[in-house]
């Protein structure tokens, strides 16, 4: 069967048009919101990012503005999108492109790709949908809606797979007046139509020309992906605290690994399920009281973690001490933010008990 490009071209560009989503970041495009825009998009859902979003660029609206900022507060603005090696890498970036560019996001991939965080589909898809440059831009959902186009059942990960989707999407690109507006049409036709499951056949402008739906194989191309095995691990997180307003006892995470300098109370982790008193003994300060509240699952991309959580009361006063509801401010993961709210539930701080008296002093 013979490709009709410009066909495929022009239906895709018709239903864009028409059914767009009105999504912030199309409202006001520069370089640097769609910079933003794209490393939130990375791996998260779109209803995610518009809860972020625009308070994010109301508080930096410039590349300078971000450069500027205090690396604590622009983890702070990230909470709830997870990821934040793709916030450091933002933040890295908007301080190279206002030493190296004025501020100003460059054009060309060949720059583009130079800044931290920024892959081939980034850099494509600014310097075309931006700059309107012609280059294609194939993110997963693009390479899914070009699979089953061309009834292309290669595993989505073998490079022979990705390099015929840039290929192929080459191709569309040199037939489009406006190569920004095809790679978003095609993106979205990916998200909103095309999608892994259940694809909407019925509402999609490539239909007549799908071969997976010719072949009846739409439900089977691209083919699955093998599920990735997840580390177990165990991380038991102690509410501590202190007086009576009360205060709880919170650390900041080291500088490498996950969730890097971001903030929690006090954690310890373990391949396997600790018991109290080991707990107890690996926590920074002493404590009385120790309780277990309960547990709760939390995935991430590489590990699946058993969070414990316990309460407990101390005299420490060293260290970072926060009201339960004054901890807004502080970088910390939904998982943390989790932990906290679960204490903040409890009807009252546990008991802080004496250290007993010793029995020589006791009748005196």
């Amino acid at each position: 069967m013979a490709r009709r490009d410009p066909q495929i071209v022009a239906a895709l560009c018709r239903w864009f048009d028409r059914e767009a989503r009105d999504l912030p970041w199309r409202r006001r495009r520069t370089g640097y919101t769609a910079l933003v825009a794209e490393a939130m998009l990375q791996q998260t859902q779109v209803s995610r990012v518009l809860q972020r979003y625009a308070a994010f660029v109301r508080r930096f609206p410039t590349a300078g503005a971000l450069a500027a900022a205090d690396e604590q507060e622009v983890l702070s603005l990230w909470q709830g999108l997870g990821y934040y090696r793709r916030a450091r890498h933002l933040h890295g970036a908007a301080k190279l492109i206002t030493r190296l560019y004025g501020g100003r996001v460059p054009r060309d991939v060949h720059e583009l790709v130079n800044l931290p965080g920024v892959g081939r589909y980034t850099a494509a898809a600014i310097a075309s949908i931006v700059y309107g440059k012609r280059e294609p831009a194939v993110d997963g959902n693009t390479q899914r809606v070009l699979a089953r186009l061309d009834a292309n059942d290669g595993p989505p990960m073998d490079r022979r797979t990705i390099r015929r989707a840039w290929e192929r999407a080459a191709d569309l690109v040199g037939c489009a007046a406006e190569p920004g507006t095809l790679n978003e049409a095609l993106m979205e036709l990916g998200a909103l139509v095309c999608t892994p499951q259940k694809p909407r056949c019925g509402r999609c402008p490539l239909a007549s020309q799908c071969r997976a739906l010719a072949q009846g194989r739409q439900d089977r191309i691209p083919p699955p992906r093998p599920a990735a095995r997840k580390k177990q691990v165990h991380h038991h997180a102690v509410v501590i605290f202190r007086g009576g307003a009360p205060k709880v006892l919170l650390e900041q995470r080291p500088a490498h690994g996950m969730w890097s300098r971001l903030w929690q109370v006090p954690t310890v982790e373990a391949p396997r399920r600790l018991n109290i008193r080991e707990v107890k003994d690996a926590l920074p300060v002493p404590v009385t009281g120790l309780t277990l509240r309960g547990s709760f699952e939390h995935q991430t991309t590489h590990r699946w973690i058993t969070f414990h959580v316990y309460t407990a009361g101390s005299r420490w006063r060293k260290g970072r001490w926060r009201r339960l509801d004054d901890t807004e401010d502080l970088p910390m993961s939904n998982a943390q933010r989790k932990v906290l709210a679960g204490s903040m539930r409890t009807s009252a701080s546990p008991p802080i008990r004496r250290p007993p008296r010793p029995a020589a002093a006791r009748g005196s």
